[in-house]
């Protein structure tokens, strides 16, 4: 048990019964009544994020958490493989625990998986993905205002907006969290 002063950003608690995980936490001393902390937590089995508070000395439940590097490796049916670059053990995946990451994702992409009791609970892609345009319309004659953007559709089938400059076929860095066009690569 730890106190919720201790609770850090990443940590897997069980809270109601549930297992979640600290994407964000806060202490708040108020004006009046006792100090609290504020924290942001993620369910691992709805997906859904809530604002929680406790009190600073009130005990909290820490749930042990590993985490694995993977890649993505292929499809089989719904289920996607995932492979450890070092052992190449695979690991099937339900496509319900890959709805963040799968828009972004390729052949090889590198994943960073968490486990919480011995189960996947999490699947996150690095900061930043590089993937290729697969169609992109060209520019309009005279759209030359400062930031002008056109929605292109990448190898993955998402559509995101980017620069008028970029062509079919470039390869782009996008910011996954943002969803946005970073530079070419």
């Amino acid at each position: 048990m730890a106190i919720a002063n201790d609770l850090r950003r990443g940590n897997a608690i069980k809270i109601n019964g549930a297992v979640c995980v600290v994407m964000d936490t806060g202490h708040v001393k108020p004006g009046k009544g006792p100090a609290y902390v504020q924290a942001k937590l993620r369910n691992l089995s709805t997906g859904k994020s809530s604002d929680n508070r406790f009190n600073s000395s009130e005990n909290i439940e820490i749930v042990p958490m590993t985490t694995r590097k993977l890649e993505f490796s292929y499809m089989e049916g719904d289920d996607f493989v995932l492979v450890d670059p070092e052992t190449y053990e695979q690991e099937n995946v339900r496509a319900e625990l890959m709805t963040d990451v799968k828009d972004f994702m390729t052949e090889n992409t590198p994943l960073t998986a968490t486990y919480v009791d011995g189960n996947l609970a999490m699947v996150e892609l690095p900061p930043n993905v590089i993937l290729t345009v697969s169609d992109a319309p060209d520019g309009v004659k005279g759209d030359s205002a400062s930031n002008v953007q056109k929605p292109v559709t990448l190898e993955t089938g998402v559509i995101i907006q980017v620069p008028l400059f970029i062509k079919t076929g470039e390869k782009i860095k996008i910011d996954v969290k943002n969803q946005k066009y970073l530079e070419r690569a």
